[in-house]
């Protein structure tokens, strides 16, 4: 009897891009303050991301800049709650339908707020193709706790399981320990949390490292 496929997916610069979700929210912040103000949106947002990759605190300069009326808590309360204008690459969507065919069993393991990381989930339209979800603020931990990755085992019971991140400081060293296929996809460029393997640990780095999404199939089949 053929062993069954679990593929376990890191959400924030794996499925998508994260700075998409910046941006997203960076646009609806920008919206009200230009109501507030009178500026074009179109110019605060460009400021706010202007800012952002000079490693400004934004939110304290988009309000200072603008006189704004709103205070830090509140931008962040926006950037948290927006609901995120967020799509899928047709690349990745090809990926999991071919997954789905396939008979393979996926699950999501993220960390970050429900409320945040529920409203990237439903943007991107993921539970077309992934039946577990793991949320670090939902499940009481985040990675590497190994209670994290052993609740797909509980779920899905003996498979051949794989994990697919990005985060060399936290996505890879317990499924490495459980014996999973580890594979990390490359920064495109645009990862807002940089990939810096210097000082870390070899068993903190993934088995396998693609470029393209599309390469994890050669290594889970």
């Amino acid at each position: 009897m053929r062993i069954k496929n679990v593929v376990v997916f890191d959400l924030d610069d794996t499925l998508y891009n994260e700075i998409d979700f910046l941006k997203s929210a960076y646009k609806e912040i920008s919206v009200k303050i230009s109501k507030e103000v009178s500026v074009k949106s179109l110019i605060i947002y460009n400021q706010m991301l202007e800012w952002f990759y000079n490693n400004h605190n934004v939110f304290e300069r988009v309000i200072k800049a603008y006189n704004s009326s709103l205070n830090v808590e509140e931008l962040l309360n926006i950037y948290r709650t927006h609901r995120p204008n967020l799509q899928l690459e047709k690349s990745k969507v090809g990926v999991l339908n071919d997954l789905k065919k396939r008979g393979v069993f996926m699950g999501l393991l993220t960390d970050g707020r429900s409320h945040q990381q529920r409203s990237k989930i439903e943007a991107l339209k993921l539970n077309n193709w992934i039946s577990e979800i793991v949320i670090s603020e939902e499940f009481g931990s985040e990675k590497p706790d190994v209670n994290n990755y052993k609740y797909f085992e509980n779920v899905f019971g003996e498979a051949q399981y794989s994990y697919i991140g990005d985060n060399i400081k936290k996505d890879f060293v317990t499924p490495n320990k459980l014996g999973w296929t580890t594979i990390c996809l490359n920064d495109n460029g645009l990862n807002i949390h940089k990939q810096t393997t210097s000082m870390v640990q070899k068993e903190y780095l993934a088995q396998y490292k693609i470029d393209e999404f599309s390469e994890l199939m050669k290594i889970v089949f």
